[in-house]
């Protein structure tokens, strides 16, 4: 399976400038474009048959997006699940525990889940060494068999200790999927299709969201919490299969033997070497805040909304229905995002790209929690939720970015450490508010606050550096 490049700058020869090459061809052109053309249908690589001037990604490149894609898509699946069925898990564990189920201990206890969750996401820095050394593929299927199986043991959970647990070790495997993926499509693609399938690769995790809000939409009256978590363990598995046929990336390959002859924390140590710290640094900072925006934010919308149908007197079946909605509404929107993404860190800069995200968050943020919620208005905070869509997408910026700030031998690690240690960072916050809800009795001064932190990410933007028009170092 064959996947068309977008149209760019191919065609292009020495001296033609920068337009496509003009109709009239000479001989020697169409008989090397027939050749090409001939060679695509026998091995998947070379120009469209049907448009010479339309490259198609090669068989193996394809995989390697396809394999991507679909285990990012199951790693949302996954870690929305978490989010989704959070009230009604709580509703029964809480109890359980000796805890009373109120509005409060959900607010309090679900942010100290996420905590959890989110230490958890730290611990899975250790797959960037791993894929260092041994490889991006069976570091990206061991990641996915990890958070498969302990997303389903999550669901026999007796108490709302054991179930932190298995969001733990949940979390250690979903946290290494987005580095694995980003760090194996970045060196599999061609240079001149990096940008655009770094966003369409992005834009899986949150179809992923979409499906398991549909599912729960549809079916979780029926499932439960406990079948919800069930079905989190089948698409695992079958992406896990799906992936013994991804390749290893030519770069990779490459220097794979020097990998092995290195120490196996020698990539760790390079990452915080003085050539490279501060860009490290300054990564983690920036990530700090997408984290603390999407934990403390967007992944709490399905639990407003059922706070608010709740009060307003909506049926168990309609609140369940409603949760579902206001995530797809979410994801659906951080999917035209991360499309967006590459063209606007093309035109504009990864850094202003990043920044435009973080407004958008910013209005999206006050919008929901700090005058919607406050009204006790459904509707109008659905008015809102495309903007927290939208700003999500800021994720999408770093998997395109990250890979552009590292060589091969570093690359893994480098996009593993700063996408995981900034959650540690991001847990601290997330208790934070998680307290504030308990404190108050609502998730409206706490929530909403997080919009200092994307104004203030939005002055730190200059932290990492611009890397537009670079190509991917070896």
């Amino acid at each position: 399976m064959t996947i068309d490049e977008p149209a760019g700058d191919t065609g292009r020869g020495a001296g033609a400038g920068t337009g496509p090459v003009s109709a009239p061809a000479s001989a020697t052109a169409t008989a090397a474009a027939a050749t090409a053309a001939a060679n695509a249908d026998a091995d998947g690589s070379g120009p469209d048959p049907a448009d010479g001037q339309r490259p198609r990604l090669t068989r193996d490149q394809s995989r390697a997006f396809w394999g991507s894609f679909s285990g990012w898509a199951m790693d949302g699946f996954n870690w929305t699940i978490f989010g989704l069925v959070l009230a009604p898990t709580m509703a029964v564990l809480l109890p359980r525990s000796g805890i009373a189920d109120t509005p409060a201990a959900v607010g309090w206890y679900g942010q100290i889940s996420a905590a959890v969750f989110l230490l958890g996401w730290g611990f899975s820095f250790l797959w960037g060494p791993v894929a260092d050394r041994f490889g991006r593929r069976p570091a990206m299927m061991a990641s996915i068999l990890m958070y498969g199986v302990f997303t389903a043991l999550a669901g026999i959970s007796t108490d709302l200790w054991e179930w932190n647990a298995f969001r733990f070790l949940a979390a250690v495997g979903v946290g290494g999927e987005w580095a694995m993926a980003g760090t194996l499509l970045a060196e599999a693609l061609p240079e001149r299709s990096r940008e655009r399938f770094s966003g369409l690769m992005h834009s899986a995790a949150y179809l992923g969201v979409i499906v398991v809000s549909a599912i729960y939409l549809l079916f979780g009256t029926s499932l439960g919490w406990r079948g919800m978590f069930a079905v989190g363990a089948i698409p695992a598995i079958a992406v896990f299969f799906l992936r013994r046929t991804m390749p290893e990336p030519d770069k990779w390959e490459e220097k794979s033997a020097e990998a092995r002859r290195r120490s196996f924390w020698e990539p760790a140590k390079e990452v915080f070497s003085p050539g490279y710290r501060s860009r490290t640094l300054g990564n983690l900072v920036l990530l700090v805040v997408c984290v603390i925006g999407l934990w403390a934010g967007s992944t709490y919308v399905p639990t407003a909304v059922s706070n608010l149908a709740t009060q307003g007197g909506w049926t168990k079946g309609d609140i369940v229905r409603l949760a579902g909605l206001s995530s797809m509404t979410v994801a659906a929107f951080t999917v035209l995002g991360c499309f967006a993404v590459p063209r606007l860190a093309q035109r504009w800069g990864r850094r202003s790209a990043l920044a435009c995200m973080f407004g958008l968050m910013i209005v999206g943020t006050v919008g929901a929690y700090g005058i919607a919620y406050p009204m006790h208005s459904i509707a109008v905070t659905f008015c809102f939720l495309p903007l927290l869509g939208l700003g999500g997408a800021s994720f999408a910026v770093f998997t395109l970015w990250l890979p552009e700030q590292y060589p091969t031998r570093m690359r893994a690690t480098a996009f593993a450490f700063t996408t995981t240690f900034s959650r540690w960072v991001a847990a601290a916050g997330t208790f934070l508010i998680g307290y504030g809800i308990h404190a108050t009795g609502s998730l409206t001064l706490p929530l909403t606050l997080t919009a200092v932190v994307f104004a203030v990410g939005i002055l730190l933007v200059r932290l990492a550096p611009e890397t537009r028009g670079e190509t991917l170092p070896d």
